[in-house]
Formats: C-alpha cells, sequence, structure tokens
C-alpha cells in the first residue's frame, strides 16, 4: 500500500538502503552511550540525524532515512533493546576471530524498540521516509545456536515464530508513527544466490557452515517476511545484499536462483545490488515476479573509486529496458555502513549519492521528456 508521500515520488526515484557512514563524532557518541544521562545522550544524537537527514536532502535523495546512526549495528541495536541475547559465541569471520552474540534467554517484547526513532525521523523531513528492520531468518541464521539457544527457543522455528510477531508488531508502530516505506533486511536470502556455499564448501564465515535447503529454508523465511508486511498501510520493500564487510562481500551469486521464488511474496519491491561486482546481473531481472517493483542497486558503496554519472545511468538504462521505467526505483548496492566502523566516509557517500540524484534526473528527462 503506498502512502500520500509515496504515491507523489517521481518516476525513478532515488533511495538510500538505510545507513550512512557514521562520522568519528557520532562513533565516539556511541561508544560514550553508557557514560551519558539518557537524556543527554538522546538529545545530541537527535542534533546528529538531523544532519544524516539533511545530507541525504541535499543530495536531492527522494526517500531518506535516518542514517542508522543511532545504531552501532544494524541488527545489534536491536539485540540490545529486545533483550536476551549475550556475546558468548566465538567464531571465524574473513580470517579473523570474533565473538558474536546468541540468543540464551527470551525476548523481553515488552517497550516497542524502533518507535521513537521512527517518530523522530518522521516529524524530521518533509520528504518520503524509510525505515529498517532486520529480518526475523536473518537473525535466526546468525544468532541461534544450538549449545546456548535451547533453554530459550528449543528450535529455530520457535526463536523464527516469536521474532515474526516481534517484528510485525515494530512495522505496525513505525507506519501509525508516519514512516512511510517499511524495509526488511535479509542478506541471508542472498545466501541461496552463492552455488560454493549451498554446495557446501568452505566459506570464510563459520557461522555460515550449516545445512542449506531452500525449498524448506526460503518458504519459511519468506513466510515471516509476509507476516510483517500483511495489512502495512505503507509500502514494504525486501532488501537483499551479499553484505559489506571492510569493502568486501560475504557471498556471492547472480540473483536467479531467488527471484522466481518471489512469485507470493506480499512485498512491494525488491532492492538489489548490481553495480559490484559478483553480485546481480541485469538479465536477473527478466525473472522478476511481475506484482514487484524493483530497487535497482547502481552505485558502488564499497569501491574507493566513484562511478561517473554516466556509468550509473548506463547500469540503470539497462534495467529500464528490461523492466520498464515504471517498476524501476534507484539506490546504492547496499547500506554505507551497516556497521559504524565501515571504512566509507561521509564525505565519500554524500558524493556517491549527489551522483546518483544527478543520473536520476538525467534518466528521468530521457523517459519522460
Amino acid at each position: 500500500m503506498k502512502t500520500k508521500r509515496v504515491a507523489s515520488l517521481p518516476p525513478l526515484y532515488t533511495h538510500v538502503i538505510g545507513s550512512l557512514p557514521r562520522p568519528k563524532m557520532v562513533r565516539d557518541l556511541l561508544a560514550r552511550r553508557q557514560d551519558l544521562p539518557p537524556d543527554r545522550f538522546r538529545g545530541l544524537m537527535d542534533e546528529m540525524v538531523i544532519f544524516a537527514i539533511r545530507l541525504q536532502e541535499q543530495a536531492g535523495i527522494d526517500v531518506v532515512s535516518d542514517g542508522e546512526w543511532r545504531r552501532k549495528h544494524y541488527i545489534g541495536e536491536f539485540l540490545a533493546r529486545i533483550g536476551g541475547f549475550e556475546r558468548c559465541r566465538r567464531y571465524q569471520h574473513q580470517g579473523e576471530t570474533k565473538t558474536a552474540d546468541v540468543v540464551v534467554r527470551r525476548m523481553d517484547a515488552g517497550d516497542l524498540v524502533f518507535i521513537r526513532d521512527g517518530e523522530f525521523l518522521a516529524a524530521s523531513t518533509d520528504r518520503c521516509t524509510k525505515f529498517a528492520l532486520p529480518s526475523p531468518f536473518l537473525i535466526v541464521v546468525r544468532y541461534w545456536h544450538e549449545d546456548h539457544s535451547r533453554g530459550a527457543y528449543p528450535t529455530r522455528e520457535h526463536f523464527l515464530e516469536h521474532l515474526t510477531e516481534i517484528m510485525a508488531r515494530e512495522a505496525r508502530a513505525l507506519v501509525q508513527a508516519g514512516i512511510d516505506i517499511i524495509q526488511i533486511d535479509d542478506p541471508a536470502l542472498t545466501y541461496f544466490c552463492d552455488r560454493q556455499l549451498m554446495a557446501g564448501e568452505t566459506t570464510h564465515d563459520e557461522r555460515l557452515r550449516q545445512a542449506w535447503d531452500p525449498d524448506v529454508q526460503f518458504p519459511r523465511a519468506l513466510e515471516a517476511i509476509d507476516r510483517i508486511a500483511e495489512g502495512l498501510a505503507a509500502e514494504v520493500h525486501l532488501h537483499c545484499c551479499h553484505s559489506v564487510y571492510k569493502r568486501r562481500s560475504d557471498v556471492s551469486g547472480d540473483y536467479k536462483p531467488i527471484l522466481p521464488r518471489l512469485k507470493s511474496a506480499k512485498i512491494d519491491r525488491i532492492n538489489l545490488e548490481f553495480a559490484y561486482q559478483q553480485t546481480g546481473r541485469v538479465d536477473d531481472l527478466k525473472l522478476l515476479p511481475p506484482h514487484l517493483g524493483v530497487g535497482m542497486g547502481v552505485v558502488d558503496v564499497r569501491g574507493e573509486k566513484l562511478q561517473t554519472v554516466e556509468e550509473i545511468e548506463a547500469l540503470a538504462a539497462a534495467g529500464i529496458r528490461t523492466v520498464g521505467a515504471a517498476r524501476v526505483a534507484l539506490n546504492p548496492d547496499c547500506g554505507f555502513a551497516p556497521d559504524s566502523g565501515e571504512p566509507p566516509t561521509i564525505d565519500e557517500a554524500y558524493e556517491k549519492l549527489c551522483r546518483l540524484s544527478a543520473a536520476a534526473a538525467r534518466l528521468r528527462a530521457r523517459e519522460h521528456p
């Protein structure tokens, strides 16, 4: 369903995926959160978020987020606020030993997690707004572990069910707060695009060394997404990416294995990556179910090299030729900094967004002279 602001968006509208790089002041503020009175922290962060919103407006972006600057990590903030997780699982990721959170107690579904964040975003801009929530399936894949989680949730399915209830309630509250687009982030669905991972070959993320069965897992993941989307008085996006970590991706592969599986999905648009190498191919869009729009990732958020406006325009034009301009929106491949420590600078992100807006304007002039 479209809100009035979504219905008034221009053809080939531009939108961010969610996160922007955090300037050092924002990172320092996040690091000092426990040392500040809650009202003081909230007030300072409000000022920072206003800057993130104005940056997107100044760059010419049609749909803005809060930059996810209140979150140190796009999933971690939810885990910290909802409770029930402890950092106790050691694993290997891209040659580094890390310690991950896992669910060890039942989550507390009392207070809404993101309602104030959504209210502040909606009240701070006259542009269309988007708020991203992590997918239940993604959280299950990464944060349920048989050695630690069975006491709270005997199986992954029990965990998935409770997460879906919580996320559906969060989405409804955000829409009531004035958010125009709810985006459900699920890079875990893109794991099914990686032929090597599905074949059981070694992965650089130890958490992904498990049995994968798309015929069983994908329908369960999609059912959870559909339950969140059902009845929302807002547009619903699904974001599938190849993950970002220090300018590298976690998995590779085009979208042909998963697009046909979305034929019954109760979403409006799927946001995909096409600019970064070893991700989507424009001809994947021939398999896009007819009821879905696509957010074409035409700006590479990982590489330091800046694409020209002409390069961005050419990639978007190829997608338009495949599915038509009416079904296409334009976005960066992914969030610029899903984790606050990601390397892009805010200036790099701003310049890339400006070029995205310029390419969209050129395409609109050509498609709708």
